[in-house]
């Protein structure tokens, strides 16, 4: 009788940790980010350290031949692979990256990932290592930055079955003196947030 205690609380404890690691409905995404969300987010990335990074690296480039953004995101999809990473960690180091990341990581699990792009949609800095280096054909720069200076895109949440989470990435274009100089994107842990939005943080 005890084997068969000992089975069934084992099985309902196999089940309560199956059902806490499944997943779970999409959240309402447009509903969670919030105006007062949007606005702690332009708040962080309205820094001097954003805007200098971006329009050194806007000079730098200038307007790049889609040949050269080509090459520049080839190799960092080569480097992910490789040792040696010469571009990855010069980004990664940098101080708007070092910027970003302590940002993430003051979050505490709120923002999954942050990167902020240039005019050509390459990136300038980035709180962890992203799967490309070109963000311009993809909807996070072209309904941001090639909208307008005030443009917010907000994408589809997606279920990262890893971490057992939802996430949403939300971007804008980032502008100084009203002119578009670039675009970030800020990737929410969105079953985080919606804990928050529940108990009222």
């Amino acid at each position: 009788m005890a084997k068969l205690k000992t089975t069934l609380a084992a099985g309902m404890l196999a089940l309560s940790v199956s059902q806490a690691l499944a997943q779970s409905p999409e959240p309402n995404i447009k509903a969670l980010v919030t105006p007062a969300v949007l606005e702690d987010m332009h708040k962080l990335i309205d820094s001097e350290i954003v805007r200098i990074s971006i329009n050194a690296q806007n000079q730098q480039h200038q307007k790049l031949a889609q040949s050269a953004i080509d090459a520049l995101d080839a190799q960092w999809r080569a480097e992910r692979e490789k040792d040696d990473k010469p571009l990855i960690a010069a980004t990664l180091s940098n101080p708007l990256s070092v910027y970003l990341a302590r940002l993430q990581g003051r979050s505490l699990g709120l923002y999954a990932e942050i990167f902020v792009m240039d005019q050509n949609g390459l990136n300038v800095g980035q709180s962890s290592v992203t799967s490309d280096f070109w963000q311009g054909d993809e909807d996070k720069f072209q309904k941001t930055y090639n909208v307008a200076g005030d443009a917010v895109f907000i994408d589809a949440p997606e279920w990262d079955d890893e971490a057992k989470i939802w996430r949403g990435q939300v971007s804008f274009t980032v502008t100084q003196d009203k002119k578009s100089i670039g675009a970030v994107t800020v990737e929410l842990n969105l079953t985080e947030l919606e804990r928050r939005a529940a108990v009222g943080i």
